[in-house]
């Protein structure tokens, strides 16, 4: 950290200084007067401590200069005299503390340092966490896929990243990954520095919903002992996400379509009406527009929500994309868990890519790391996956496949539900035991080459 020291008091510029370089690592420079501070500026220091009583330069003139050229330097005014309306307007020009000349100088004026110490380690930490954060919203890193269907989602996200304030729905099975794709639009778009509050409308009881998203003041009911923010106040300037939008409470939706239209929010109990710049992003798993028409969902709300459609496909419309997300999750799995590298065999391939996934990334997710535990060796086999999904027993009914390809995969079934028990098999679907040997046949063929 370093540190300027500006006092015209010789005796007492180097007290602080003795006090400060008791520190290692704080970097100490001293000056005697405001116009040697200024030429040494561009040293760019992270604390400035100010007498006010300079022979060249007023302590407020100095103090205006530093801002001016920056406003993250924090600057600590130090006075002979305790006038406390001197010290409110300084700080309200923006000095970060107020110390008189007294016997307490040196405790305060290392805490108000060591405070300024922590606040900047903060700022470092969430400029960090920032860095990580679009690293990992990065489109290559976020969304795992090569197929078709999932560049046409890139290409849509090209539109919303670029276009900040239009608002987006997304749209998709369970499970599809809409919240990543809310969040990957957000992190890459000019919003990205300011908040992303998500909110599940399914989750949150109705008679809470409206002081969740628009705040409400002191009194308003029974409980609200504080005056509290809602959502869209927290995400001003950046994005709402609101998940399972179908979900929401059909009285609602006339308050939150005036939001879209006005701009603006009035707290629950209160009268003053607060404009906000918020960009909302929703998601279902719903068709809106058939909801509409049932009467369920809004029609005007819905084209205001509408904005940029963006359809995530299920799993099974991926094609390959299945392999390569397993490969990602596998990695990922190992590295978090401090295990070795673990491969995937081509048998197991073969099983994943035959699943219809009706939990889609997420199921598949589970599948690839629950694989990972059972192995013990470092390949995963058709024996460590394992299917728990209610429909994972006939997912051969979720893909298209010839008359031959469905007997096949109901044969399959059926000897896998009987243990290899040709004869039961061949009773139960009423076809001759050649069919089924032929069958067994011809797999043991195809794991061979």
């Amino acid at each position: 950290m370093r540190i300027n020291i500006i006092e015209d008091d010789r005796v007492f510029n180097k007290l602080i200084e003795h006090t400060l370089k008791l520190n290692p690592e704080y970097e100490v420079s001293t000056f005697f007067n405001g116009k040697d501070f200024i030429r040494s500026l561009d040293n760019n220091p992270d604390v400035v401590t100010l007498d006010l009583g300079l022979p060249d330069f007023t302590g407020n003139e100095i103090l205006r200069k530093i801002k001016r050229y920056n406003p993250e330097i924090d600057v600590i005014i130090i006075s002979g005299q305790d006038d406390v309306s001197t010290a409110v307007q300084l700080l309200r020009e923006g000095a970060y503390d107020y110390i008189t000349k007294d016997e307490n100088i040196k405790e305060r004026l290392l805490h108000a340092i060591n405070n300024i110490k922590n606040k900047q380690s903060l700022k470092n930490e969430i400029t960090q966490l920032k860095t990580e954060i679009g690293n990992k919203y990065d489109y290559k890193n976020a969304i795992i896929g090569d197929s078709p269907a999932i560049k046409a989602v890139y290409a849509l996200i090209d539109k919303a990243v670029n276009v900040p304030n239009i608002n987006v729905s997304v749209y998709g099975e369970t499970g599809t990954g809409k919240e990543l794709i809310a969040k990957t639009i957000h992190y890459n778009s000019p919003r990205k520095d300011k908040p992303f509050i998500a909110v599940n409308m399914g989750a949150i009881p109705r008679e809470l919903i409206e002081s969740e998203l628009f705040g409400h003041e002191k009194g308003a009911f029974t409980g609200a002992i504080n005056t509290k923010k809602g959502k869209f106040e927290e995400a001003d300037g950046g994005t709402v996400f609101l998940d399972e939008i179908g979900e929401m409470d059909f009285n609602l939706q006339v308050k939150l379509l005036r939001v879209l239209q006005e701009r603006e929010i009035t707290r629950v109990g209160g009268n003053a009406v607060i404009k906000i710049n918020t960009r909302i992003i929703t998601a279902t798993n719903k068709d809106l527009a058939e909801e509409s028409r049932k009467g369920n969902f809004r029609e005007d709300l819905y084209y205001r929500l509408l904005g940029l459609p963006i359809h995530l496909p299920s799993l099974k419309d991926r094609n390959k994309d299945v392999l390569l997300l397993s490969s990602f999750f596998l990695k990922a799995f190992c590295k978090e868990n401090g295990l070795k590298k673990i491969d995937l065999t081509p048998r197991a391939k073969k099983k994943l890519l035959s699943y219809n996934f009706p939990g889609n990334v997420r199921e598949l997710k589970a599948i690839v790391e629950l694989a990972a535990v059972l192995t013990n060796t470092n390949i995963i086999d058709e024996e460590h996956i394992v299917y728990n999904s209610t429909q994972g027993e006939m997912e051969m009914f979720g893909r298209e496949m010839t008359l031959k390809e469905y007997t096949e995969s109901i044969i399959r079934h059926f000897l896998k539900k009987y243990n290899n028990n040709v004869l039961k098999v061949a009773a139960k679907l009423d076809i001759g035991k050649s069919t089924i040997y032929n069958l067994i046949k011809r797999d043991k063929e195809a794991e061979l080459n």
